[in-house]
């Protein structure tokens, strides 16, 4: 189905809005913008070419399926029970060349980004794909799945929300 210009500049906003609550640490803004229901995965490489398939049997680098993961975590960021995150980085997303498939439930996105973050004196620097399931409710369009695959799985530093 062909997606109307209102609906490719909801999709965009939304992905805009999400980059921006990230890098601002609009925590309660960012939260949201996903459903009670989201899953929220980040797998990790089974090969050099093959990502795990499977968040409930395979390893993967981040996995919550449910927003009230997504709310502990950030819980934990916010009260400085995440070693991990102190000091939290300066960060900027960049989301571009969204792909927008219509389906009856909603939306399917895949998007390329790059996120850089400093901290402590050290910049690094995150690139990869995602894939988005976006749905329609009273608050607008929300995002019920969120896959992340990061193309730099070589992790020099702590990987959290804030940096993919």
């Amino acid at each position: 189905m062909r997606v109307s210009p209102e609906e490719r500049f909801a999709i965009e906003d939304l992905l805009a809005e999400e980059a921006e609550s990230l890098d601002n640490r609009d925590w309660d803004r960012w939260l949201a913008l996903f459903t009670d229901d989201v899953e929220f995965w980040v797998p990790s490489w089974d090969s050099e070419l093959e990502l795990t398939a499977d968040p409930q049997s395979e390893m993967s680098l981040m996995y919550y399926k449910g927003r009230g993961g997504l709310e502990d975590r950030v819980f934990r960021i916010r009260t400085g029970h995440s070693s991990a995150s102190t000091p939290l980085p300066r960060t900027s997303h960049i989301t571009a060349n969204p792909r927008i498939e219509k389906t009856e439930a909603g939306f399917r996105v895949t998007a390329r980004w790059m996120a850089s973050a400093f901290r402590k004196g050290a910049s690094v620097t995150y690139f990869g794909s995602y894939l988005y399931r976006l749905v329609g409710d009273a608050q607008g369009l929300r995002i019920a799945a969120k896959k992340i695959v990061l193309c730099n799985d070589l992790i020099s530093t702590s990987l959290d929300i804030y940096n993919i």
